[in-house]
């Protein structure tokens, strides 16, 4: 993002989030007023503790699925706001549901008063267990409606359907950003490839692999996924965009620069594969570079390194 933004004040929901952080940090430097909102259900107050002294920024502490208020008015809201692992959609299947639903439509009848630009925060798993590879915005996608990663799968597509509806219905503008496999310091290990590996490689215990690790990710740095969100606010742009990193590597050779970039000699481990696991995963963000003028400019294995020296640290928080 631009050192100036054409915004004055913003609300982020998911604001105490991993990404959310960096989005909040972001319209920070970019001198815009920030509200972050979120309950805490899988954020974590660290993410947003250097924020808080931060002029211009305020803590709304509320579950963006009931109904919930800010003070004054905005001119963009960002609606990052849901569970994000699978442990996490175990622990809160109903919850993860009500965010996309419930919680989308809140935020979208905030930006509705307030005349304010409207940007969700969807996913790559919308397209599920790719049939078509690279995947791009025109693709349908392949998800198993009850699958063990349904409950997200499915609450973000309705997101993106009900964002769709009413920014036409009620003439509000709105973006959506499909987030591909996003990682950084900051990240919980928990139900995460990349910070999970950090975490075992770290500590010398064995790297987890579900599966034969031929699957592919398609990494991309947090600050990058931010200014992506970022640029989708300040376009006027209404179709989904991806929003990722064309570098695509499998599980295994992840692991693999993982030991490199910490030093470690923990050996690798091979256990049962995640149910509806995609075998490949990697955007076609032709449309970003197209219509934004974005790309990722962190490469994979200096953004490793930063992730890693970040959770090395005495003071890093996993909590």
């Amino acid at each position: 993002m631009s050192q100036s933004s054409r915004f004055r004040r913003a609300l982020v929901t998911g604001g105490g989030g991993f990404l959310g952080s960096y989005v909040c940090e972001q319209l920070l430097s970019a001198g815009v007023e920030v509200i972050g909102v979120d309950n805490f259900s899988t954020g974590h107050r660290s993410y947003i503790e250097h924020l808080m002294s931060r002029p211009g920024f305020t803590l709304v502490e509320a579950d963006v699925s009931e109904e919930f208020d800010t003070p004054g008015s905005v001119d963009l809201v960002m609606h990052l706001a849901s569970p994000a692992s699978i442990p996490e959609f175990y622990r809160l299947p109903i919850e993860t549901m009500l965010v996309g639903s419930y919680g989308t439509h809140n935020a979208l009848r905030i930006a509705h008063r307030c005349g304010a630009r409207f940007v969700l925060a969807s996913t790559s798993e919308v397209y599920g267990d790719p049939l078509k590879h690279p995947q791009d915005e025109e693709y349908w996608g392949n998800v198993n409606p009850i699958g063990a990663r349904s409950v997200y799968d499915e609450a973000k597509r309705f997101a993106e359907a009900f964002t769709t509806a009413y920014g036409k219905k009620h003439d509000v503008s709105v973006g959506i950003a499909r987030i591909f496999n996003s990682y950084g310091p900051r990240m919980r290990p928990d139900g995460r490839v990349i910070s999970g590996f950090i975490a075992q490689a770290l500590d010398g215990v064995p790297l987890t692999i579900h599966g034969d690790g031929n699957q592919t990710r398609s990494p991309c740095y947090a600050e990058d996924t931010a200014r992506g969100l970022l640029a989708i606010a300040e376009s006027d742009y209404g179709q989904p965009v991806n929003i990722g990193n064309v570098h695509e590597v499998t599980i295994r050779d992840l692991a693999q620069m993982i030991l490199e970039v910490t030093g470690s000699r923990s050996p690798l481990k091979f256990i049962e594969a995640d149910e509806d696991d995609p075998r490949q995963r990697c955007p076609d963000i032709t449309r970003a570079e197209r219509e934004l003028g974005w790309r990722p400019q962190v490469a994979l294995k200096e953004g490793l390194r930063r992730t890693a020296a970040a959770a090395s640290k005495p003071s890093a928080d996993w909590n």
